[in-house]
């Protein structure tokens, strides 16, 4: 009988002999790599390889990476398998970046898109998220602007422009906003197009971030 090819997502867990919660975490992981939800797990036992948390940074355990996506303390098994299941889509990177900001983790998530600058394009969800505490927004507008003037920030331009349209007033203000940190010129028709904005704050921040592009191109 010939197997099917997936694409499911391999794992790491970090553990120590004296974890009281390290065995549920294993089994659940193990179980999932049986119904072939995860593809491959490694599990390492810190007591015995200390380098390889010293590598990661983790100090604490059970730690699991699944795909992307690193989680640490207890997870059950159905929330793994909802990880798993979007560990190496943006929608899921989006998830993992809202938790860790909505967690006070800002510089995890900004180490996480140093290392591979193609994942800034995972914030962008957030920004436009009305639903967003005030601090998740603070953090994922950080992130944004570490990229300022960067390439991983300029080839966003579309995806900002659109957010420049969108029904909330506030997701349209953060989109004209980083539009003005790309400092691309190709971000002027779509913020040309908010000085005329209904909302007050919009058409401030247009006008600002046309002007910053205009100062940085002479």
């Amino acid at each position: 009988m010939s197997l099917p090819s997936g694409n499911a997502p391999d794992a790491l867990l970090l553990l120590s002999t004296h974890c009281p919660h390290c065995p549920a975490v294993l089994a659940a992981l193990a179980d999932l790599v049986k119904q072939g939800v995860v593809g491959r797990l490694e599990a390492v036992n810190l007591e015995q390889h200390p380098e390889v948390g010293q590598a990661l940074g983790v100090r604490s355990v059970p730690w699991i990476r699944i795909g992307r996506i690193e989680l640490s303390g207890v997870h059950g098994k159905a929330e793994l398998a909802t990880w798993a299941a979007k560990a190496d889509s943006e929608a899921g990177i989006a998830d993992w970046f809202h938790q860790l900001l909505k967690e006070g983790q800002l510089p995890r998530a900004q180490a996480t898109i140093e290392a591979d600058p193609a994942l800034l394009a995972a914030v962008l969800p957030i920004v436009g998220n009305v639903d967003a505490s005030l601090n998740v927004r603070l953090g994922a507008g950080a992130l944004l602007e570490q990229f300022a003037g960067t390439t991983a920030l300029r080839v966003l331009l579309p995806r900002l422009g659109e957010l420049s349209q969108h029904p909330d007033a506030r997701v349209r203000a953060d989109a004209c906003h980083y539009l003005g940190l790309t400092a691309d010129a190709a971000a002027k028709p779509w913020l040309d197009a908010r000085v005329e904005d209904d909302d007050a704050d919009v058409r401030e921040i247009a006008a600002d971030s046309l002007q910053a592009i205009a100062g940085g191109s002479t």
